[in-house]
């Protein structure tokens, strides 16, 4: 499904959901931070909410700086203006596992209603192979140790679906109390920002609810483009518009 720039925001959605997930970051101290729509908004996060975030790339850098986006986790420009620099080894065992991350910031081709996370293969349908994404990198291992997890995504009936078709990273499993059977540490995914709102996890379900819209998208649009059925809080709140500055910053990041 795809929306409009609602006529309150000279903005996309895209901005509109980049700049929201930027915000999402204000109370973190270290994100481990996901390639694509992650990065973006963490990079963002760090010249305006949280100008001394410190990001963490699975790559092995520590503390990373760039004047521009990565393309990648091996983008030199990472290591350049990093604080440090460890093997992968090291940022595994020692940072991420220890659970010295406090958040972990993630992407997804497939998202189910429990924030379970699938970027390994997708189903294409009857006679036709696979369709074979990136995989899993450090995604289960992120999402398994870090202090809370933060999903970004757009908001479709392809990426929201009923269940997926590989589970790739386990975010709240099947329901309340798979994460402590299963021996993850940390609370998980906690919010899920999207083109269209925000999500949370029922704290009794753990099952994602709408909470927040982004201005001019209807409960009705985010409905239609969920492949379940979604709930939605009692009393939905409106995300605040990106401010001049806010757009300025991203539209300067990706344009460097």
């Amino acid at each position: 499904m795809t929306t409009t720039a609602p006529r309150t925001c000279d903005c996309t959605p895209d901005e509109l959901m980049t700049v929201n997930a930027a915000r999402a970051l204000a109370g973190a101290r270290t994100c481990f931070v996901g390639i694509g729509l992650p990065s973006t908004a963490a990079n963002l996060a760090r010249h305006t909410v949280r100008p001394d975030l410190v990001l963490i790339y699975e790559s092995g850098t520590l503390g990373s700086k760039p004047t521009r986006l990565p393309l990648s986790i091996g983008d030199g420009e990472l290591a350049d203006t990093a604080d440090a620099v460890v093997s992968v080894p090291e940022m595994f065992n020692y940072w991420l596992q220890a659970g010295r991350i406090d958040v972990g910031f993630l992407g997804a081709a497939q998202l189910d209603r429990y924030a379970n996370i699938n970027t390994t293969v997708v189903d294409r349908g009857p006679g036709k192979p696979q369709g074979r994404l990136p995989g899993a990198g450090g995604a289960p291992e992120i999402a398994a140790n870090c202090g809370e997890v933060l999903i970004v995504l757009r908001h479709s009936i392809r990426n929201f679906v009923r269940r997926l078709d590989f589970t790739t990273t386990v975010g709240h499993g099947s329901g309340p109390g798979d994460r402590q059977r299963l021996g993850l540490r940390g609370k998980g995914p906690t919010v899920v920002i999207t083109d269209l709102g925000v999500l949370r996890p029922d704290p009794a379900t753990a099952e994602l609810v709408l909470t927040e819209l982004h201005p001019g998208v209807t409960v009705e649009q985010a409905r239609a483009a969920t492949g379940w059925e979604l709930k939605t809080a009692d009393a939905i709140g409106t995300t605040t518009a990106p401010t001049p500055a806010e757009l300025a910053a991203l539209r300067a990041l990706k344009a460097a």
